[in-house]
């Protein structure tokens, strides 16, 4: 049975899987795999025995498969990039409009680390990113699906820097390989007992992704390609909304950057 549960959830319901580049299939194949792991873990068993659970697992599942792919159609898409910012030190952002007037912004730069362990930061230690990145107060994972999906529960930070104000996201984050490239993808979700929060307006992500990549000759760099798409609600004059997000990738990038030196130097000392 599970055979026709993967062509469901990988096909048949979003026509473009038939011209998808071999990035994107490689995820779709992803998706199978995880279903079948799920299966044989005894999560999902077959569709005449399936529990509420065994749904809920295959819908952030594809949920977050169709986010990464979805995204990844956006940063392959040639049209319609404009230069927005240029850092002295490489980093470049790029800005479209979407369908229904909505900007995203397309970040790139280099960092010094291998994608596996930006990986190990930005998906297997996602809870701990708050104590590197200023801007979140805290990030919890709500669920696991298998080995690739989780679903977070983010609370932005109330700072003096923040233009756009505190902020709560409730996503789901895929990830996906593609020979040596890694790709993590997200998108807002619902989550029954964590619904809005008093006090807190809740943004939402997506379709978004990050795309990482070892750097030709250079095992230990990665090139980081991150779009960024994001609806932050509220009544915020779209002009501000628009300045505030290329800030924040900056800004996130140059904290990732921090993070990652003195994760160098704390295993340096270990050495000695």
């Amino acid at each position: 049975m599970l055979p026709a549960v993967v062509k469901l959830c990988c096909g048949i319901s979003y026509p473009h899987v038939r011209s998808m580049t071999g990035l994107r299939r490689a995820a779709v194949a992803a998706l199978g795999q995880e279903l079948s792991h799920l299966q044989s873990e005894g999560h999902i068993t077959c569709p005449t025995q399936s529990a509420a659970v065994g749904h809920e697992d295959v819908f952030y599942l594809r949920q977050g498969e169709e986010a990464l792919n979805e995204a990844l159609e956006i940063v392959e898409s040639t049209d319609g990039w404009k230069l927005d910012l240029a850092e002295k030190n490489g980093d470049v952002i790029y800005s479209k409009v979407l369908k229904g007037n909505r900007k995203v912004f397309r970040l790139e730069a280099e960092l010094d680390a291998s994608p596996e362990e930006l990986y190990e930061i930005l998906f297997l230690r996602v809870e701990e990113m708050h104590r590197w990145n200023p801007s979140i107060t805290s990030i919890r994972v709500l669920k696991q699906v298998g080995r690739n999906t989780v679903v977070t529960h983010e609370v932005s930070a109330e700072t003096a820097g923040n233009l756009i104000g505190q902020r709560d996201f409730l996503s789901v984050r895929h990830s996906s390989r593609s020979g040596s490239r890694v790709y993590l993808g997200g998108a807002a979700t619902r989550f029954e007992s964590v619904p809005p929060q008093p006090g807190f307006v809740r943004a939402e992500d997506g379709p978004t992704c990050i795309i990482l990549h070892a750097l030709p000759h250079h095992s230990g760099k990665s090139r980081f390609i991150w779009l960024l798409n994001m609806d932050v609600k509220g009544w915020l004059p779209k002009s501000l909304v628009n300045k505030a997000l290329p800030r924040a990738q900056l800004d996130f990038t140059k904290h990732l950057r921090h993070h990652l030196t003195a994760q160098t130097q704390t295993q340096e000392k270990s050495r000695t």
